[in-house]
C-alpha cells in the first residue's frame, strides 16, 4: 500500500463504534489499561450500531409467524425483513433461499443433512472444522494443503476428473483462512467445480465481515457464515443457496415451524406435511433477535462502504505485517506466500516461546487480547508448522496428545472496529517481549497459561 493510499484509508473511514472500546483491564505489572480486542476472528465485538437497533426492538419482541398480537405481526415482519435484508447482502439469485441457522456450523452441518444419496464431497484439509468434519455421512475426499491459488484450482480439477461422473458432487471450500487471513480463489473454483458437474459450498465466517460476498459473482452454490463473526453476536448464522436440495431433504429439526400440516393416522401414528421454504429447515421460535441483528450488521457495513472498510484494514494489515517482521523470531505462517491477499487474521509463531506463553503475557502484561493454539484448523496448522515438536514448553497443556506439547500457534486478528492503537500497541508489545522477555512468572492451570499469584 503507498503512502497516499494508507492516508486515505486513515482519514475516509474511521473504525466503525463497537462495544466494548472503552473497556478497561487490570494488568498484572500494575493498574489497568484500555483493553486491545485482536481476536476478531473468534468472535468479533458487536457494532455500536447492532446494539442499538437490538435494544430498540426488544420492548416489541414477540413470537414469530404464530401470533395474531400487535407484537407477533411486528416480530414476525421484522424478521422477514431481516431475511431480505441479508439476502440482498449476499446478492442472491431470486429463487435461493435463505435460512436463519446458529452459526457456520449448524449451516454446514445442515447442508450435509440435506446431501442427496450417493453424494461425493470434497474438501481441502486447509478447511476450519466447521467447514471439514460435517461430511463425515458421505463419500469424502480430502485434498491436501495447496501452496498456490493455482495449485488449489489444479488439485480440484484433477480430485473432480477422477470422480464419477453421474453422481452428486459438492466442493466445500473456505473464502478467506481463519488462520492465515489469505483469500481462496472461490471464483475459479466454483467454476472448475460446475465445469466436473459438481456444486460448491462457501464457508464465508472469515470472508463475509472484510469483503463484499456476491453469490451471483462468485458463482458458488450455497454460503455460510456465522452472525457472531459479522459484528452480531446474538447466536444465529446463515445459509443462503439453490432450494432444490434443501426442499428434498427430511427438517434438518423436526418440530413445529417445520410442518405445514400434521393428522393423525389410523393406525395411530401421523402424517406430516412439511414446508417446501425456508420454514422447512427452521423448526422451533425462531432467534428472531438474532437474525434482526445480522441484517443490521448488514446494513452498517454495506453503509460504511466496503471499499473504504478493505481500503483501511490493509492499512492495518500492512502495519502489524511490516512490525512483525522486523523481528527476527517471529515467523508468520502462510500457504500462499507475502503477496497472497488476505484479512485482517495473521498466525505466527515465536522462536524460544511457547505460543500459550506468549499469548497469556500478551493479555496480562499488555491488556491485549488475542488467540493461541490450532485455532479449529488442526490438520492446517500441522502443515504450517511443518512438524510436531516433541519438547513441552514452559506452559505447554499436560493434557495435550504425545507429541502436541508445544504444537500451537498465536493469532492475531482485526476488523472494521480495530483502532490504530491496538496493532500499534501489539506491534510494540511483540518487539518488547521478544528483547526483554516476560516480566511476570506464569504457570500451567486446567491446561492454559495463566498468571502465577
Amino acid at each position: 500500500m503507498s503512502v497516499s493510499t494508507a492516508a486515505a484509508a486513515r482519514t475516509v473511514c474511521a473504525p466503525l463504534p463497537v462495544l466494548g472500546r472503552d473497556v478497561t483491564v487490570p494488568l498484572v505489572t500494575g493498574g489497568e489499561v484500555t483493553y486491545a480486542a485482536l481476536d476478531y476472528a473468534a468472535s468479533a465485538p458487536a457494532l455500536q450500531r447492532v446494539w442499538d437497533d437490538v435494544a430498540a426492538y426488544a420492548p416489541y419482541y414477540g413470537s414469530v409467524h404464530r401470533g395474531a398480537g400487535y407484537l407477533s405481526q411486528l416480530s414476525t415482519d421484522l424478521f422477514e425483513n431481516a431475511r431480505r435484508t441479508v439476502t440482498e447482502f449476499l446478492d442472491c439469485r431470486p429463487d435461493d433461499q435463505l435460512v436463519f441457522t446458529r452459526s457456520t456450523t449448524d449451516s454446514l452441518n445442515l447442508l450435509a443433512r440435506a446431501l442427496p444419496a450417493g453424494c461425493q464431497v470434497f474438501v481441502f484439509e486447509t478447511e476450519h472444522h466447521a467447514s471439514l468434519l460435517p461430511w463425515q455421512d458421505a463419500r469424502v475426499t480430502y485434498l491436501n494443503a495447496p501452496r498456490t491459488p493455482r495449485q488449489a484450482v489444479e488439485t480440484l480439477e484433477r480430485a473432480l476428473a477422477d470422480r464419477d461422473p453421474h453422481g452428486p458432487a459438492l466442493v466445500c471450500v473456505t473464502g478467506a483462512s481463519n488462520v492465515t487471513g489469505e483469500l481462496w480463489p472461490v471464483r475459479e473454483l466454483a467454476a472448475a467445480a460446475h465445469a466436473h458437474g459438481a456444486r460448491i459450498v462457501l464457508d464465508a465466517a472469515q470472508l463475509a465481515p472484510h469483503h463484499p460476498v456476491s453469490v451471483q459473482e462468485l458463482g458458488v452454490d450455497w454460503v455460510a457464515f456465522s452472525g457472531h463473526k459479522l459484528y452480531a453476536p446474538f447466536g444465529a448464522g446463515v445459509l443462503a443457496g439453490r432450494a432444490d436440495w434443501l426442499v428434498a431433504a427430511d427438517p434438518y429439526l423436526a418440530g413445529g415451524g417445520a410442518s405445514r400440516k400434521v393428522t393423525r393416522r389410523e393406525d395411530g401414528g401421523v402424517d406430516v406435511e412439511w414446508h417446501e421454504s425456508a420454514a422447512r429447515h427452521e423448526a422451533g421460535s425462531p432467534n428472531v433477535i438474532g437474525a434482526y441483528s445480522i441484517a443490521s450488521a448488514c446494513k452498517a457495513l454495506t453503509e460504511a462502504g466496503f471499499d473504504s472498510l478493505v481500503a483501511r484494514e490493509e492499512y492495518l494489515i500492512s502495519k502489524v505485517r511490516a512490525g512483525l517482521a522486523e523481528v527476527p523470531q517471529v515467523k508468520v505462517l502462510s500457504l500462499f506466500g507475502d503477496d497472497a491477499p488476505r484479512v485482517g487474521v495473521i498466525s505466527f509463531v515465536v522462536e524460544g516461546w511457547n505460543s500459550s506463553h506468549f499469548a497469556a503475557a500478551l493479555s496480562a502484561e499488555y491488556g491485549i487480547g488475542v488467540r493461541d493454539g490450532l485455532f479449529c484448523a488442526h490438520p492446517l496448522v500441522r502443515t504450517l508448522l511443518g512438524s510436531d515438536p516433541q519438547t513441552q514448553g514452559e506452559c505447554g497443556a499436560p493434557d495435550a496428545a504425545p507429541g502436541e506439547k508445544s504444537l500451537n500457534a498465536i493469532r492475531v486478528s482485526f476488523g472494521a472496529g480495530t483502532p490504530d492503537e491496538h496493532v500499534e500497541r501489539f506491534v510494540n508489545a511483540v518487539r518488547e517481549l521478544v528483547s526483554e522477555g516476560a516480566r511476570w512468572q506464569y504457570r500451567t492451570e486446567d491446561g492454559r497459561c495463566v498468571p502465577a499469584v
